[in-house]
């Protein structure tokens, strides 16, 4: 396991290092003068300015120039936004925070929902419920994002104002943001009416967390429903109903466990995709994540903002994708053997 882990870490920090290369050299690739695209500081006459040159070693080559700007992101000194003149680091973790609760949210959504579908569903194989939820699933998967979340707000906003259309919270609330994930700032926070502010801000989660749920949840409940029928025809199976086990005991103790493998190897992807209609999800629910602060950054051409959403997006798929490889590999020894041909 411990060789397990170290090839995966390595592969994760190569990658990072190959990211920070292209985020390095979009610099250069953007109009404009590099410096003011790495820092948001446009005005070359000022003491910023030359102090940031020296900072990021703009007087010596390019080498020098890419190891400052590591040393830089290293410390959080991620620069300023063009536009709001605010410090991008900042800024970017209450988006990753906002961003980060809307996802997992989703994502445990998703599993809670699909894996038990996809197991009821092999269960009744061929059966009407069996065709009625992976007909439905494979529906549901075919609708984009961005049309299903405005049907969603047509239906349950404006037809029958079952949630508000946008944002995470009443403005009239006034809860100070600290993590930028709404739930998290409520509950640490000594706002007087805490209690309502978090009905409210539930309120506007369950539509932006549905719509996104949607899509990783058909997935993992036809990939779970394939793994379950996979398991059942095995001859252990078999074995085990000819000693005169119970369906529940042979589901619960065999079927189950044995058929979350491919699950859990899966999850990692469906976040992948998750991510991506993320940008879509948060734009449409005007939902201050990093995917609505990077769309607008491109609109109004603030590139550090756009590094920085690209950097915080590709780190934050990159890890969760490690950590559940990790996970799968501790959980189930057989895939670390298999890689190095051990028996």
């Amino acid at each position: 396991m411990i060789r397990y882990t170290l090839r995966r870490v390595v592969l994760f920090l190569f990658t990072l290092w190959l990211l920070t290369l292209f985020l390095f050299s979009l610099n250069y690739f953007f109009p404009g003068n590099p410096l003011t695209n790495m820092t948001g500081i446009a005005d070359s006459s000022s003491e910023a300015y030359r102090l940031a040159a020296e900072q990021r070693y703009f007087g010596g080559t390019i080498i020098e120039q890419y190891g400052g700007f590591l040393q830089q992101l290293v410390q959080g000194n991620w620069g300023q936004s063009l536009v709001t003149e605010r410090p991008v680091f900042e800024d970017g973790l209450t988006a990753l925070g906002a961003s980060l609760e809307l996802s997992l949210l989703a994502m445990l959504v998703a599993f809670v929902f699909g894996a038990p579908l996809g197991i009821y569903a092999a269960i009744q194989q061929r059966g009407l419920l069996d065709r009625v939820i992976m007909g439905t699933g494979l529906s549901a998967y075919s609708i984009p994002v961005f049309w299903l979340a405005q049907l969603c707000i047509l239906l349950f906003a404006v037809k029958l104002g079952w949630a508000p259309i946008s944002s995470q919270i009443n403005p009239l609330y006034d809860v100070p943001t600290t993590t930028g994930a709404i739930l998290i700032d409520i509950s640490i926070s000594d706002y007087e009416f805490k209690q309502a502010a978090l009905r409210d801000a539930l309120h506007h989660l369950w539509l932006p967390v549905a719509v996104l749920a949607i899509m990783p949840l058909t997935m993992l409940m036809r990939i779970t429903r394939n793994a379950m029928l996979d398991v059942l025809s095995h001859n252990y199976i078999r074995a085990a109903r000819a000693r005169g086990l119970s369906e529940t005991r042979i589901l619960l103790r065999h079927s189950i466990p044995n058929s979350m493998q491919p699950v859990v190897r899966q999850l990692g992807l469906q976040f992948s995709m998750l991510m991506s209609n993320l940008i879509v999800t948060e734009v449409i629910f005007n939902w201050p994540g990093v995917g609505s602060w990077l769309v607008k950054a491109i609109y109004e051409r603030d590139y550090p903002v756009l590094q920085a959403g690209l950097l915080m997006l590709a780190t934050l798929i990159l890890f969760v994708n490690v950590a559940v490889e990790l996970f799968h590999a501790w959980r189930y020894p057989q895939v670390r053997k298999e890689l190095y041909a051990e028996h």
